[in-house]
């Protein structure tokens, strides 16, 4: 049943074909017309078509297998958007299996981008919550028609659960595997029923994880699993400078390595072909390469951050206005004024970036990757190979972590395959591995970030007026979704979580100055909302002392008008025994509360702060997500993203030298040791909205909560990131 296949079109046509080689980089441009990667919820009822045959498949083993259009890095969306289809659908959750979509934007879109296929920015759930209940509902539907059908009974009679078709009057039953073939052949329901939230018996619950046994004996397959036949491996020496280019190189000494196979320059630098990656690697060591960095970026980190504080001594553009501020600051009782940096930030996955690329007995091109947007990575390949896209076949791989790395607007890592594969003649399969230092050092970082704040407040401590500004590399400016996200030079994902804030502040103004400095940006797990967040919660934090007021409480007083974000704001609270603060010296709790991508999140940090480093004790959070369709997977997802922040809050940061990084690998930006890794604990409010992400809202309130955390318990305001340890020494 429901085998269908329709052929894969061309969902992007490139508007030209062109190569834009230049300045280090190689950009292929095309046109999109995208939505930006907001807020849940996603689409209507109404306005989602019921497609079981895009989402199921039911075998005659009563296999149901469904296909997953959004890539899993780990966050577990396969089995949450399984979990949705399966419950409608009424399957036996022992025979749901997933498999990985096709590319196929005309099919696989993700509703909350537009008419395009990819994963980002929380929306795998909220955007395919109506798609996978209908698919489920519908094949559901069939499968009772069929059975009615063949037993002449009347459909309203017909029960389904656990991969079973009953009729309980006369004691009939059949397995979805013996009506699934004849099922197929009936029409689909435009309008099935949807389950009451009564019927649910899935979601909501705990139900494992599909993928955790692959996983966990080996057999799960990731991009640098793939072998092809005579297959060979490339890596690529890239400029130590961004923007530098290949002025000239000598590959005498590389072509002598064992293993080595040929030397090809390509837009990125120059590609080293061997047998296999450790003769790859060697023989790039024998590379001499001479770079031009006659447009490169060439500063350090301090005199870039230096630029930045010139220009945010001006207004900026405008983000956010509301009131006069700067009359209601002269007016106020207590100014605070405060200033915060944030440094670049590395994705830092697992799994370093890889793709294999292979060309089939019928010209068109197969590559093996994690695809993160699908749309863009394919078109990008099919421009670069001469090929209409249709002609590059996709083949989803599980990806061991992104973060956002894998999802970039110019296709980086996958367009360099194909320019390799492309410039080594197509002999063979051609496997492109970078090494980590090759990923850390290699761009696309979260922005390196200025903010500056004055605040004041009245006589009663009530916030009067705010002016903020803040400068950044915009993500946006310069991308395929320009066009779509960006309005009179403000990038949207630059300002989230600011401009747009849920306190009820009086007269507020938000101003944004563009960074321009050579170094790639990009999204990093939850985007803007990484820098924004924290100081928003700062700065609230450092009203509410100023107001001699408890953080909580003073937050609820500005939140009056945000009843979700109120309601996380109390049970973490209350869980995390915040009126009973703990008494000993140089421990404190610190609170955060933020809403991302639509879900809302509070965390309650308890924090020790002695002479030689902060110890995070406990994190209490509280999250808001709609429906929970399954509170492991969004517990996993907060306690993750624990995990992933905490390094970030106390230690990591990509610096430049004379423009040259200076972090290569884990020695130098080390991760979350287990041995540092705070309790958490995950408290999810009950809910029936429509469902929306976790994958990203619970890394924007870490920071915010152990620094104010590191307040409560020492008296020193900690405004940066990462936290100055040196700032507590001798609290």
């Amino acid at each position: 049943m429901l085998n269908a296949r329709r052929p894969n079109p061309l969902p992007v046509r490139p508007s030209r074909r062109g190569l834009l080689a230049g300045a280090g980089a190689l950009v292929v441009a095309f046109r999109l017309d995208p939505k930006p990667a907001r807020a849940a919820p996603g689409p209507n009822l109404a306005d989602v078509k019921a497609q079981p045959n895009a989402f199921v498949r039911i075998g005659a083993d009563d296999t149901v297998t469904v296909v997953i259009k959004h890539l899993d890095m780990g966050q577990g969306n396969t089995t949450g958007l399984a979990t949705i289809l399966a419950d409608e659908l009424g399957a036996d959750w022992a025979k749901v299996r997933t498999e990985f979509a096709p590319a196929d934007a005309t099919l696989y879109n993700n509703t909350l981008m537009g008419p395009i296929q990819g994963t980002g920015g929380s929306t795998a759930v909220a955007n395919s919550w109506f798609q996978l209940r209908k698919a489920g509902a519908a094949a559901r539907e069939m499968l009772m028609a069929e059975a009615a059908f063949r037993w002449k009974v009347p459909v309203s009679e017909i029960t389904v659960a656990d991969n079973l078709v009953r009729h309980a009057p006369s004691g009939r039953q059949a397995r979805f595997g013996e009506l699934a073939a004849s099922a197929a052949s009936l029409p689909v329901p435009s309008e099935p029923r949807l389950k009451d939230p009564s019927e649910w018996t899935l979601i909501g619950q705990r139900v494992p994880r599909l993928d955790s046994v692959a996983k966990t004996n080996g057999t799960a397959v990731y991009s640098l699993d793939i072998r092809r036949p005579n297959q060979v491996t490339a890596v690529v020496a890239r400029a130590p400078r961004f923007g530098a280019t290949v002025k000239s190189f000598d590959a005498a000494a590389a072509r002598k390595v064992a293993g080595v196979l040929d030397v090809v320059q390509v837009p990125t630098g120059v590609a080293v072909i061997a047998r296999d990656t450790w003769s790859a690697m060697k023989g790039r060591e024998a590379l001499t390469v001479a770079w031009d960095d006659s447009t490169a970026e060439t500063r350090s980190s301090d005199a870039i951050l230096a630029e930045y504080r010139e220009r945010a001594k001006g207004p900026g553009l405008t983000a956010s206005e509301r009131g006069d501020p700067q009359a209601a600051l002269k007016g106020a009782a207590k100014v605070v004024e405060a200033e915060f940096t944030f440094p670049y930030l590395a994705h830092a996955a697992m799994e370093p970036l890889n793709a294999t690329i292979d060309k089939g007995s019928d010209g068109g091109y197969d590559v093996y990757a994690g695809f993160q947007f699908q749309t863009v990575e394919q078109a990008t390949m099919a421009a670069i190979l001469g090929v209409t896209a249709d002609r590059v076949r996709l083949h989803s791989n599980w990806a061991g972590g992104s973060f956002g790395r894998r999802a970039t607007p110019t296709a980086d890592y996958l367009a360099e395959a194909a320019t390799v594969f492309k410039a080594s003649g197509e002999k063979a399969p051609v496997h492109l591995v970078w090494t980590r230092e090759d990923d850390m050092a290699g761009g696309y970082y979260r922005p390196t970030v200025l903010h500056r704040v004055r605040a004041g407040i009245d006589g009663r401590g009530a916030v009067v007026g705010w002016d903020h500004v803040m400068v950044g590399k915009s993500i946006m400016i310069g991308s395929p979704f320009e066009a779509m996200i960006v309005k009179n030079g403000i990038d949207a994902t630059t300002v989230e979580g600011a401009s747009d804030t849920a306190y009820a502040l009086p007269a507020y103004r938000f101003g944004v100055h563009n960074g321009r400095e050579g170094v790639p940006v990009l999204w990093w797990r939850s985007v803007g909302h990484t820098h924004t967040a924290h100081v928003m919660e700062v700065m609230i934090d450092e009203l509410a002392h100023a107001a001699n007021v408890d953080p909580v409480a003073y937050r609820l007083s500005i939140l009056t008008q945000a009843p979700r974000l109120s309601g996380v704001l109390k049970l973490a609270a209350e869980k995390a025994g915040w009126s009973a603060k703990p008494q000993d010296q140089g421990r404190g709790l610190g609170v955060a509360v933020h809403e991302s991508f639509g879900s809302y999140v509070a965390m309650v940090a308890d924090v020790t702060a002695h002479d030689a480093a902060i110890r995070v004790n406990r994190i209490v959070a509280a999250v808001d997500v709609g429906v929970p369709v399954n509170p492991d997977v969004i517990r996993a997802q907060v306690e993750g993203a624990v995990g992933f922040a905490l390094s970030a809050v106390l230690r990591n940061c990509i610096t430049l030298k004379d423009g040259q990084v200076q972090e290569h690998n884990f020695d130098a930006y080390e991760p979350t040791r287990m041995s540092e890794m705070p309790k958490v604990e995950v408290h999810i409010v009950p809910s029936q909205a429509a469902p929306t992400g976790i994958g990203e809202p619970g890394v924007p309130v870490l920071g915010p909560s152990i620094a104010n955390a590191v307040f409560a318990a020492t008296g020193r305001r900690l405004r940066s990131l990462p936290l100055d340890l040196s700032g507590v020494k001798g609290a």
